[in-house]
């Protein structure tokens, strides 16, 4: 480290240990480095922070001053933690002072230097992870804060040595077999592999990553933990070998034939025949779990999970299919099972009966249902007997005995089935909570507007007063130094503000009572506008289309806060209880056993007053 024209230079040739060396050599010898880059010093001593360049000397401060030793007790301890370091800043003032010649200087407040405050904590054991403009923020407020100014660097963990796929035909479908009778046999795969060319590269190894070092607030070094590596040879089974090639190391089939993976080695082969290693049982097959489209001309049968996307099934279901998102497609019968898609369609060209339907976020189109639970965003049958339906827009030719929830409902013809009744919520947001809401923030803007106002009063009254009026200027003269008291005039100017104290501790409250004031009252005038926003879409539109009655048949609203997921998203039971149950709430539209019902709602809220 070396005096230039310019500044203090350091030799980037040497080692981390001689670079310490020297600056622990400054601080602890009673002096400090005047415009010092901390962050050109990290990089130089730890590497960690912006890139310096290729030069061998790097400017590092102004000049090295003497660290005045009647400062240094301006620079208390810090509370040090695990990871961290913690320093209490406050104004800090000198003594009132009496020169020889009796002249008085007053108290004054006393500035907090950075590159003072650095070799300070340097000398404490704080070498690294100061957060300087952090200090400086808080070196200039004259709030009293405890900061968190210096922490340490975790290390950055490594990369992992990994493989990555770089063949599309290494993925063979695992849809199970279908028997000769067309059903569908969930405990075998169907004899299907993909097939692979001779000299494909099938896998690329990606080596490991070596991580980043971090450093704790002491300059010591933390090194993270190494990355584990693989042997691409060991994944190699008959058929592949590991290569390496300019551009890495791949794994390479040898031969032309069809893809075998051993699940409990991860081993790849390549063989003439299909070779499976695995046995035939309950426990390998089973259910099936599909990542992508799948599409099966058997049958699925009781109690039988069928898992993926874009799910399409010609035979009879008679057990689960839950979809991911896509379309699923049933070309025959549901019965006794259920269909769920979290995104997508669900079709059904046949029956379903005794059946759970529901698409969260799509639409379901049926030919016929029986006593069916039905939910989704819009949902379309043809003849409906004995369901539970619940949907944004509902549209059904003929339904009998059912119990059916839309905001826009559609129907043909509608009446009870037997001894089960016919009912039609038609759903209606309910805004009351928003207008209550609304009129509640109403009332507390207009308390803070009328608390502001008398804050804002009281301030200016007491600024007004000829000693505060007087006070004031003389304080915002001396804090900007534009005005310097003698002796006599410091009496003088204490005597004035022992008169106004009781005044100045009125107006800084009145003042920071207006401050927090407008805050609260700019926060909930926020609050009323978004409220007020949330309200006129929340209203919405409800409508019920009834062409034609044939039996007694009851229409009512059904009040329901915030939108229908949360009632889409009810379990079948729960849903059944919600239509089926005691109304409550709502008004009826219709009840008679004849007729016809064309119901529009258009809601409009009210304008907020305020």
């Amino acid at each position: 480290m070396g005096q230039q024209a310019d500044g203090i230079y350091i030799d980037l040739t040497m080692s981390q240990a001689a670079l310490t060396a020297a600056i622990t050599h400054v601080f602890q010898s009673g002096r400090y480095l005047a415009g010092l880059n901390y962050a050109a010093l990290i990089k130089a001593l730890y590497g960690v922070g912006p890139d310096t360049g290729s030069a061998e000397a790097l400017r590092l401060a102004d000049s090295v001053r003497v660290f005045d030793g009647n400062r240094l007790r301006f620079y208390k301890h810090p509370k040090m933690s695990l990871s961290y370091a913690e320093y209490y800043f406050e104004q800090l003032y000198l003594d009132e002072e009496t020169l020889p010649d009796g002249t008085v200087i007053p108290e004054r407040p006393v500035a907090l230097d950075i590159d003072e405050f650095i070799a300070d904590m340097w000398n404490k054991g704080i070498q690294f992870g100061i957060d300087v403009a952090a200090v400086q923020a808080a070196m200039a407020s004259t709030r009293p804060e405890r900061i968190t100014f210096a922490t340490d660097l975790a290390p950055e963990p490594g990369q992992d040595a990994t493989v990555i796929e770089v063949s599309q035909d290494l993925h063979r479908s695992d849809a199970p077999k279908a028997r000769p009778d067309g059903r569908i046999d969930l405990q075998s795969f169907q004899n299907r592999f993909p097939q692979i060319k001779a000299e494909a590269r099938l896998l690329k190894k990606l080596p490991p990553v070596p991580g980043l070092p971090g450093f704790d607030l002491a300059g010591r070094k933390t090194e993270p933990p190494p990355p584990k590596d693989l042997t691409l040879r060991f994944l190699a089974g008959e058929g592949t070998e590991a290569r390496m090639f300019e551009d890495g190391e791949y794994l390479v089939s040898t031969r032309e034939g069809f893809l075998s993976v051993d699940a409990k080695s991860n081993r790849i082969s390549i063989t003439d025949k299909i070779v499976s290693l695995e046995g035939v049982s309950g426990r390998t097959t089973g259910n099936l779990q599909l990542a992508g489209a799948y599409e099966e001309y058997g049958d699925v049968q009781e109690q039988r999970e069928v898992t993926g996307s874009d799910i399409t099934v010609h035979g009879n279901v008679y057990g689960n299919i839950t979809s991911r998102g896509g379309t699923v497609v049933l070309d025959q019968n549901l019965v006794s099972g259920s269909v769920h898609n979290a995104a997508g369609d669900i079709r059904i060209a046949g029956v379903a009966s005794n059946a759970v339907i529901c698409a969260a976020d799509g639409a379901i189109n049926i030919q016929r249902a029986e006593n069916c639970v039905i939910s989704a965003q819009r949902v379309t049958v043809a003849e409906a007997s004995n369901c539970e339906i619940i949907a944004d827009e509902v549209r059904i030719e003929m339904a009998e005995g059912c119990a059916v929830a839309g905001r826009n409902v559609e129907m043909e013809s509608a009446g009870p089935r037997r001894r089960t009744e016919m009912i039609i919520y038609v759903l209606v947001k309910d805004v009351a909570s928003f207008d209550q809401e609304i009129a509640a923030l109403g009332a507390r803007i207009a308390a803070f507007e009328q608390a502001n106002q008398a804050s804002e009063a009281e301030a200016e009254r007491l600024a007004a007063l000829p000693d505060v009026r007087r006070y004031l200027a003389l304080s915002a003269k001396l804090r900007t130094q534009e005005l310097m008291l003698t002796p006599e005039q410091g009496q003088i100017l204490r005597k004035i503000a022992g008169a106004v104290a009781e005044e100045m501790t009125a107006l800084q409250k009145a003042r920071h009572e207006l401050q927090v004031g407008q805050t609260q009252h700019k926060l909930l005038q926020d609050r009323l506008a978004r409220v007020i926003e949330q309200k006129i879409e929340a209203a919405g539109i409800a409508r019920c289309g009834l062409h034609l009655v044939s039996g007694e048949t009851m229409v009512r609203t059904m009040p329901f806060a915030g939108d229908t997921a949360a009632l889409l998203q009810l379990a079948p039971k729960d849903l059944k209880q919600r239509l089926r149950g005691t109304p409550s709430g709502g008004e009826v539209l219709f009840a008679d056993s004849a007729g016809s019902l064309d119901w529009h709602l258009t809601a409009h809220p009210r304008p907020a007053q305020s």
